[in-house]
């Protein structure tokens, strides 16, 4: 093994620290397959007790080292930005919801959209519009509540419409240029961001026209007959999401895009004759209604900041160096190792910081471009973020549609087909990566 890997080992500790991400996955999967309902265990608890495990261990390290561990990993600034987003969101959400917005934009999309385009429609929209804000929990939360109510207006199954939504949202998240996750690939890896898009649109574009096709042929079979309500808002009332989208696509930054939209709410309220009260009300439950998701995002942090303290993450590395053999296992274990990471953080841009150095250390052994590397880092991270039940986007789209995860999953489509189309990038063309370039 060259020197680049000296430095990974895995320790006692580390092996140890592990059995709490373990545990976690044993409570949370096993209560979801013994009941039949992965809401039977709140994933909050699953986490908490988790944690809780791995702050026992090592009784011989004082409790404020592992204390400061904990919060450390909590309070990472992608965590924390997170946060603010979530917040935000569940503001903006109530309250544009108690001032009617959700049936006015349901109404003007109802008019103008096809009816048995919908799906397509939905899907095209979500990916211009994360990719143009760069956050798939930002699409999310702008999108989800007027979505679920197209579903019940036009008389499509709302979890496919929803994972329209979260599918639409991770192309985005992973092909814009000022995505999180696309800043944290390329910087970790050292190279333009024009490259690792080039890299990345040759897995996501066939991914990408495969769901079309696919929503198209569903959208088709569907009963899309548009029923409107009578008495339906007035029109004015959609200005706050079409105001959020607009300046989210102009550049504007989601939480300023969330403040803005959540500014327009609260004068639409006084315009209609509202009370000022009824809407700061709303906004309070908004931002309570986000309370478990802020937990879970919290937890999570914590837990990785335990982990990476005790070398859990180097060990789980050293494991998958000794099965790299070519650039074909390579770029496999780089894969595995964003993916591992990401069970671990719930989160796709802390994941790919956490292994980022050491994929550029792998992608330089195996002469893997620096491209390619960025491009498999955030590919991968967008994949497991999209099936985990515990991540943000999964926990945002449930908490705004109100359905459960065990809904979305099987109508997450695009995140399958992606992890599909970037499997079959490396098994067929994993061997002929150059050093330099795609």
């Amino acid at each position: 093994m060259s020197h680049e890997f000296q430095h990974v080992t895995c320790s006692s500790h580390a092996r140890w620290i592990l059995t709490a991400p373990l545990l976690f996955f044993v409570l949370y999967t096993g209560s979801a397959l013994w009941s039949g309902d992965f809401g039977a265990l709140p994933v909050s608890v699953a986490f908490m007790v988790s944690a809780a495990w791995g702050m026992m261990l090592f009784p011989q390290v004082p409790f404020t080292e592992k204390l400061d561990a904990f919060s450390s990993g909590a309070a990472h600034r992608d965590i924390m930005m997170m946060l603010w987003i979530f917040m935000m969101a569940g503001a903006f959400a109530e309250s544009a919801r108690a001032q009617g917005a959700v049936d006015a934009t349901v109404a003007l999309t109802l008019q103008y959209m096809p009816s048995g385009m919908l799906p397509v429609g939905l899907f095209v929209a979500t990916c211009l519009i994360s990719l143009s804000i760069g956050t798939s929990v930002g699409a999310i939360a702008a999108l989800m509540p007027v979505v679920i109510g197209l579903a019940e207006q036009s008389g499509y199954s709302a979890p496919m419409i929803g994972g329209i939504v979260v599918g639409g949202a991770f192309f985005g998240d992973n092909l814009s240029f000022i995505s999180d996750t696309t800043i944290a690939a390329t910087r970790t890896q050292g190279c333009a961001m024009r490259d690792k898009f080039r890299a990345n649109l040759r897995m996501a574009l066939p991914a990408a026209l495969l769901a079309i096709f696919f929503y198209a042929v569903r959208g088709q079979g569907g009963n899309a007959v548009p029923m409107l309500r009578q008495g339906a808002p007035a029109y004015e009332a959609a200005l706050p999401y079409l105001s959020v989208l607009v300046l989210a696509v102009a550049g504007m930054p989601v939480l300023l895009a969330l403040f803005v939209g959540i500014v327009a709410t609260g004068i639409l309220t006084l315009f209609h004759g509202g009370e000022l009260i009824s809407w700061l009300s709303s906004l309070g439950q908004g931002m309570l209604s986000m309370g478990e998701l802020i937990s879970v995002t919290l937890l999570a942090g914590g837990l990785l900041g335990l982990i990476r303290h005790y070398g859990g993450m180097a060990c789980l590395v050293q494991l998958l160096l000794r099965a790299m053999r070519g650039k074909r296992t390579a770029q496999l274990g780089i894969a595995l190792m964003v993916l591992l990471s990401n069970l671990c953080t719930a989160n796709n841009t802390v994941a790919i910081l956490t292994v980022g150095d050491i994929a550029r250390s792998i992608a330089k052994r195996f002469q893997i471009s620096p491209a390619r590397a960025a491009s498999l880092l955030d590919t991968f991270s967008c994949v497991a973020q999209g099936a985990l039940p515990y991540g943000a986007q999964l926990l945002m789209a449930t908490r705004l549609s109100g359905l459960s995860v065990a809904q979305l999953l099987p109508e997450l489509t695009y995140p399958t087909l992606l992890g599909a189309s970037a499997l079959i990038s490396i098994f067929l063309h994993g061997d002929k990566v150059r050093t330099s370039g795609d």
